[in-house]
């Protein structure tokens, strides 16, 4: 089975109020998993990567233990930043984001088999855009 992982994150200045926002979908399409939390003053990097590690612990709560050992998983976000340092094409220099970065590495290296990371365009990320802005409405 497949699922998709779709992640976006924003602050309201930078930094400023800030979201995080993630839904999964499973490969018939249907949704399996959704987050929307506010994080209070963050930048939008550092909300970009809440919302990734948010969206997976939040699939594994879903599912039993080891479930996703067997699975396959895409996740898909606007910033091509995270992307980038996620498949390791991009080094991690900012000491605020490295922590972040270790984070999502770690729970994807505990929990999950074979993980893939695609950059999309704005416009296909707007589900999980509505739930990070959801998130910025409802704490602000």
């Amino acid at each position: 089975m497949k699922y998709v992982l779709y992640a976006d994150g924003g602050s309201r200045g930078n930094p400023g109020p800030a979201g995080a926002g993630a839904v999964v979908f499973d490969s018939i399409g249907k949704r399996v998993a959704e987050v929307a939390d506010f994080l209070g003053v963050a930048t939008n990097n550092i909300a970009e990567y809440e919302a990734v590690l948010r969206g997976l612990k939040k699939l594994l709560e879903e599912f039993p233990e080891g479930y996703f050992k067997q699975a396959e998983l895409e996740i898909r976000m606007d910033s091509k930043l995270v992307i980038e340092q996620l498949k390791g094409a991009y080094k991690v220099k900012h000491p605020n984001l490295v922590p972040r970065y270790m984070d999502v590495k770690n729970v994807i290296a505990r929990s999950f088999g074979k993980v893939s990371y695609t950059h999309v365009r704005r416009e296909f990320n707007k589900d999980a855009d509505a739930l990070a802005n959801q998130a910025m409405d409802e704490g602000a």
